[in-house]
């Protein structure tokens, strides 16, 4: 028989990858569909999957709606991939972010309780829940130290997962996902905003690049790989928790170097630095040690971060050159 999922999140990064993965694997997918106003499908339109999922109205905020949205999809497994995501915004919308990001995932929990305890359950946590890291690299067992809205929202969400697991038995596991970029990501995104600028400034349409903190660290990956790691962690015989990132870790510097460096660009001529786009409490450094997952799950990301760069600056030199 056909197997059927259900995202939410379907329109953003994580959720147009996955859709992707899990069609191609025979599924029937479908997603959540909030209406707020904006056009939210533009990354299932651009892969050219709108018309082979069925999307389903409702919101994560409303109980009500996600037993509806069971009721109507039939899963065999349900990923919550949806959040406010953005975490500059969750220092300036901190209630929503916990509604959305925190009670939300409570929710879309308690629908699966109610509706059908059998059914798989995936949460996307997150590596910002380590926040202030104690350790050198970050593994599942590594104490969470939240430094943000929307840090502690996932801290809550995550939990709330483990909870759902012992208490009910759920299939219920959480991939603590480190950071994860595509052509898809968002412009308010550092990674994005960067290969963004770099196009606009090779192009002519811009001089400078304003950022933030350029000696934050991060473990970035390419969220195509990563969405792999989802699907995997709902396959197995028990439920459980994974840290899924590259194991090695780089400077905002760095991926700037590299992605000047792909259009013939020195980074220092263009890059100035504006403390507004300081967090209010940063997080220095994350750096995965994801051999639970490459051991267990069989994960083996195939994309290094220089390929990822370029394929993201590519992406964005032809969006721009289409404007």
């Amino acid at each position: 028989m056909t197997k059927k999922a259900y995202i939410t999140g379907i329109s953003g990064q994580d959720g147009a990858y996955l859709a992707r993965l899990l069609l191609g694997k025979g599924y029937e997918v479908f997603g959540l569909q909030t209406r707020r106003g904006s056009d939210t499908l533009w990354r299932l339109r651009e892969m050219e999957l709108l018309d082979k999922v069925t999307l389903l109205d409702g919101d994560l905020l409303d109980l009500s709606s996600q037993l509806r949205a069971l009721e109507k999809s039939q899963p065999d497994e349900v990923y919550n991939l949806a959040a406010q995501s953005f975490v500059a915004t969750s220092w300036t919308q901190p209630v929503l972010t916990a509604q959305v990001t925190g009670i939300g995932a409570l929710n879309v929990l308690e629908a699966v309780r109610i509706f059908n305890s059998r059914v798989r359950f995936y949460q996307a946590s997150s590596s910002e829940m380590f926040g202030k890291v104690e350790s050198d690299k970050q593994s599942e067992k590594v104490k969470f130290h939240p430094r943000s809205p929307y840090a502690f929202s996932k801290v809550f969400a995550h939990w709330a997962t483990i909870n759902y697991r012992e208490s009910f038995g759920i299939h219920a596991s959480s991939g603590i996902l480190f950071n994860h970029e595509s052509p898809l990501r968002g412009l308010e995104f550092v990674t994005r905003k960067i290969t963004d600028g770099v196009a606009r400034i090779k192009l002519g349409k811009q001089e400078k690049l304003a950022l933030g903190n350029l000696d934050a660290r991060r473990d970035w990956g390419y969220a195509e790989d990563y969405v792999e790691a989802m699907w995997l962690m709902l396959q197995q015989d028990e439920p459980d928790d994974y840290a899924v990132g590259m194991g090695r870790t780089n400077s905002v510097r760095e991926f700037c170097e590299l992605a000047f460096g792909h259009v013939g660009l020195d980074y220092q001529q263009h890059v100035v630095v504006d403390p507004a786009f300081y967090r209010p409490a940063e997080v220095d450094v994350l750096f995965a040690d994801p051999s639970k997952a490459r051991q267990k799950l069989g994960w083996n990301p195939q994309t290094t971060l220089a390929e990822l760069v370029r394929m993201m600056v590519d992406a964005d030199l032809k969006r721009v050159e289409r404007e």
